[in-house]
């Protein structure tokens, strides 16, 4: 697929790192030499400088015969308008733009082809924001992602000590927890020098304290999941967000009814607007993050859960591991460069959670880019591995999957269905199935695959196409 990227930036450099993986022909616009050059120099795509607001430069990038744009620069309006000039000069046919304003919302007459021809938005703070309130609502997870509207999650845990299913093998679990059907598609492991490694996952495979698992269930049993391996749910009742930026308020704001919210912000300017921004029961501080003292003051010792969320990796990190050393139960740092989230997440640096902001909006790209029929698309462990929701279409003649057991599937090494979701188009109740060996696949299940690489995809993707022959 030959896609356009718009902006070189931390979004732009991330949708092209992953992209650029898959083979895809990826050109980036961007008007700063330097940061095209130092892209190129790291991954194969081809670089153009100049302003996308221009057709020239938009024609200059290779957009007469591109599939895609993805519009991420740091500006609304350069979004829009190449969007906007893609649809009208160059009739590019899948259009995403990253908007930060409200007011330009998906479905919105103004982005349709009549306005500014946007297909897809994109808002990375939105999506961070929804992101971290799914780990508020379960405290013991490390990521909560959803597939079938909601119907399945796809949870990852680190499993404790005393949990009360940790300590049995995978096959004893459907008689354990009779009532809470699940899926483990993969578990990972710390080996001697403090590595995840991936260990088999089947029947014979032994829970241990620690193990890192990924776990597919009904979105109504992840709390039962959660419990049964972490011993205990504590939910969040205090929080302190370090940092008053746009993800920082937006947080605020959705936590202010059901939290005690203190929110620290180093800007005197910025604590003013919070002020007038938040309800009154948010506590507005003006202040470093990472200044012992005033989070001594504010009782960090009793905080469910502090996050830093400012635009600077080292106080984000710093932050979290002093808070963490004053007695926080739970810490989650925003972490922008890669190399820092895989260096600071887990046991051994003390921050629970490392989130990259990018990351968070790479699965909802990564589902206009994928072939077949795919709904969802979520990235894993930073990128190594993947999940995703493909619908099975066709009839046996005319599909690969449909009519037959998953046992006759050839799937890659590793790769496990862990989810079907059945009538989902259907009005009624969906039917959720926690599928085994013997299970038959029907034309419009939804069905979910865990993929432990990320080069898997394309065969899941052929997989799950029908024939040229079938119509819908």
């Amino acid at each position: 697929m030959k896609i356009l990227i718009v902006g070189a930036g931390r979004v732009g450099e991330s949708v092209a790192e992953s992209l650029a993986s898959e083979k895809n022909d990826i050109t980036v616009i961007d008007t700063a030499p330097q940061r095209l050059a130092a892209l190129q120099d790291r991954l194969d795509l081809r670089g153009v400088v100049g302003n996308a607001v221009q057709p020239s430069v938009l024609k200059a990038a290779g957009a007469e015969d591109a599939d895609m744009l993805i519009a991420c620069a740091p500006m609304d309006e350069t979004n829009l308008v190449a969007c906007k000039l893609a649809h009208d000069l160059f009739g590019i046919q899948t259009r995403i733009a990253r908007v930060r304003s409200p007011e330009y919302a998906e479905g919105s007459p103004l982005m349709g082809k009549q306005g500014f021809a946007v297909d897809a938005v994109i808002c990375p703070e939105q999506s961070l924001t929804t992101y971290i309130g799914k780990l508020i609502e379960y405290p013991e997870a490390l990521q909560v992602l959803e597939f079938a509207r909601g119907r399945v999650s796809l949870i990852s845990v680190r499993t404790v000590v005393g949990g009360p299913l940790v300590g049995h093998v995978i096959s004893d679990l459907p008689n354990l927890v009779p009532a809470l059907p699940m899926r483990i598609v993969a578990i990972y492991r710390r080996d001697a020098a403090g590595r995840d490694r991936a260990v088999v996952c089947d029947g014979a495979t032994r829970i241990e304290p620690g193990d890192e698992l990924f776990v597919l269930a009904a979105s109504e049993h992840i709390r039962g999941v959660l419990v049964g391996l972490h011993r205990r749910s504590n939910p969040v009742r205090r929080v302190i967000i370090a940092g008053g930026g746009r993800v920082g308020l937006r947080l605020a704001r959705q936590l202010a009814g059901s939290c005690r919210v203190k929110i620290i912000e180093a800007d005197a300017a910025r604590c003013e607007y919070l002020s007038t921004e938040l309800p009154g029961e948010a506590l507005v501080l003006h202040g470093d993050a990472t200044d012992e003292d005033l989070l001594a003051a504010e009782n960090v010792q009793e905080t469910d859960l502090y996050l830093a969320l400012t635009s600077d990796d080292e106080d984000n990190i710093m932050s979290c591991l002093l808070a963490k050393r004053m007695g926080a139960r739970r810490v989650l740092a925003l972490i922008n460069r890669r190399a820092y989230a895989d260096l600071v997440q887990g046991e051994g640096t003390q921050i629970d959670i490392a989130i990259s902001p990018a990351q968070t909006v790479i699965g909802e790209l990564l589902a206009y880019v994928r072939r077949g029929d795919v709904a969802a698309v979520y990235s894993l462990r930073r990128g190594a591995a993947e999940a995703l929701e493909a619908v099975a279409r066709g009839d046996r003649k005319h599909s690969q999957v449909v009519g037959r057991r998953i046992e006759e599937l050839k799937l890659p090494d590793g790769a496990q269905i862990g989810a079907i979701v059945r009538g989902v188009d259907e009005d009624g109740d969906p039917q959720l199935i926690i599928p085994h060996h013997d299970t038959v696949i029907a034309g419009g299940d939804h069905v979910v695959v865990f993929l432990p690489r990320k080069r898997m995809v394309r065969q899941i993707e052929k997989l799950f196409q029908p024939s040229a022959t079938f119509f819908f």
